[in-house]
């Protein structure tokens, strides 16, 4: 029976490396937001004008982004806090002999939710940066032919 428990304990494992992996891509991009506010906060006392005004908006939209990142690192741990209950229960139920199947059920359901938001704020996030990153339109010299 041990076996049966280790295979049914597989998918949620294979859950917990996904998160892993999306935990370890938000953290380099927290790292980098955070240099780039540095950064922004050192011009901000030696900026004026729109100058200043650009760096205003853009620190605007960092601190959003850290807020976003932020959260979703804490749902994804909390979601792989989930997995593992779940994992533990399984086998709990297969070395106690105790049915708590629809508790594993619940724990495994709650991650999931954890991480399907997120995966929602990850990509508000990635949707704010991109806004951040937009090419000023008198740049593009859209009315020349080229």
């Amino acid at each position: 029976m041990i076996a049966q428990t280790i295979q049914l304990a597989l998918a949620p494992v294979f859950v917990l490396v996904a998160i892993g992996n999306i935990i370890n891509t938000l953290s380099s991009r927290l790292g980098r937001v955070v240099d780039r506010s540095r950064t922004l906060q050192k011009l901000h006392g030696e900026t004026q004008g729109p100058e200043h005004d650009a760096v205003v908006r853009e620190i605007r939209i960092i601190d959003k982004r850290i807020h976003l990142i932020s959260r979703s690192l804490l749902l994804l741990v909390l979601a792989g806090l989930c997995i593992g209950s779940t994992v533990v229960l399984l086998f709990v139920e297969e070395f106690v002999g105790v049915n708590v199947q629809a508790v594993a059920a619940g724990t495994f359901i709650l991650a999931i939710g954890f991480l399907m938001n997120a995966l929602v704020l990850f990509l508000r996030e990635t949707r704010h940066a991109t806004d951040a990153l937009r090419i000023p339109s008198e740049l593009l010299e859209l009315d020349r032919k080229l």
